[in-house]
């Protein structure tokens, strides 16, 4: 049986509702019955959706009836979560000890847009968030059309699910039936990593909350496999992805200075379209030579690819270096690193750069 499907129809409800809940449930209605249509109304929907469903693990691992794949998975995914508050220092508190049985395969749809021809991405801002590169959609339909109005207007887009989100410790996250399509490691890796963003976040710098998250999953993980005498991750399998990488940041170098000159529309777009050719032959070249035929990533690079493709790759790892530097200069305590990391983050952001690209 497919795990995170339940076989008992029961539902243990959730005993204690925290204070930060009750004040913001009310609120949360409040926008989803004055605007079910409106982008705000679905995000409140979505979000009480989600706390409805909600039950505690444990009660689950009780019952007996339970689907005993889904069992083990979210045992393990119990112990990862402990481990990540006494070994990582991470926040201790009901987030990832509930799950919710979403049945469907991501949890939101994120929308990304640049103009036709900027690799800058159209910033939105949230009372709560700050700023930042997408918006999402509870309903891949939702976020399909928002992408075709934007479309129509002559806008590059980009649709993309993600299996898991933080509410940076507002409500207690659950464990999310999308979480549990990746593998034991991986799992543990994204508890750790949304965990992070809850020890801190910074408003307007996705680039540093997602690097810090980043740092804080590799680094957990690398620590999660030595308590269990597993053997480091095999840094090796990473190769592919950082070349990657690599390729799609040189690419939108290459396509930042098209944009950048004089050029007519009409040969713009055909500059365009020649930076996108050359990124898939050098595709070609890693994927038949250095990766020896790794073609994970063939689904990706077949797809149509637009300025809003991009938008995603170094906003998850670009300060990775750099947060592992912080890191190591703790002396790899984890409160000292937390410490330091927020204080980065009150630095004005010109002095925040300048010293992370000195750590890096």
């Amino acid at each position: 049986m497919q795990a995170g499907k339940r076989l008992f129809s029961s539902k243990p409800k959730i005993a204690a509702v925290d204070k930060r809940m009750q004040r913001w449930v009310p609120l949360l209605l409040a926008a989803g019955l004055s605007g079910c249509s409106s982008y705000y109304g679905q995000l409140a929907v979505g979000q009480l959706e989600l706390l409805r469903q909600r039950e505690p693990i444990a009660a689950i691992l009780d019952n007996s009836q339970s689907d005993p794949q889904l069992r083990q998975r979210l045992a393990l995914a119990l112990q990862a979560r402990a481990f990540a508050s006494h070994a990582l220092g991470l926040p201790d508190n009901r987030s990832y000890r509930v799950y919710a049985d979403i049945q469907r395969p991501y949890v939101v749809w994120n929308v990304f847009a640049t103009e036709e021809f900027s690799v800058a991405p159209l910033s939105h801002c949230f009372p709560i968030a700050g700023c930042v590169a997408y918006r999402g959609y509870y309903r891949e339909g939702r976020a399909r059309g928002a992408a075709a109005l934007l479309k129509a207007e002559g806008h590059d887009t980009l649709v993309a699910g993600v299996p898991a989100y933080s509410t940076l410790g507002w409500f207690d996250d659950p464990l999310l039936s999308s979480m549990l399509r990746w593998d034991d490691e991986r799992l543990a890796g994204l508890i750790f990593h949304e965990l992070a963003h809850q020890q801190f976040y910074l408003a307007d710098d996705t680039a540093f909350n997602e690097s810090f998250a980043s740092f804080v999953e590799r680094e957990g993980l690398r620590q999660w496999r030595a308590s269990r005498s597993l053997p480091p991750p095999n840094e090796t399998a990473r190769k592919p992805y950082a070349d990657l990488s690599k390729l799609v940041l040189a690419t939108r170098d290459r396509l930042a200075a098209i944009y950048a000159s004089d050029l007519s529309e009409s040969a713009m777009r055909a500059a365009k379209r020649d930076a996108f050719m050359h990124m898939r032959q050098a595709y070609r070249q890693l994927r038949d030579g250095p990766w020896k035929g790794d073609d994970r990533f063939d689904r990706w690079m077949s797809q149509p690819l637009n300025n809003a493709s991009l938008v995603p790759f170094g906003l998850y790892d670009k300060w990775v270096p750099a947060f592992a530097a912080l890191f190591d200069r703790a002396g790899g305590d984890w409160q000292r690193f937390y410490a330091e990391t927020t204080a980065l983050g009150r630095l004005p952001a010109d002095e925040r750069k300048r010293q992370l690209d000195a750590l890096r």
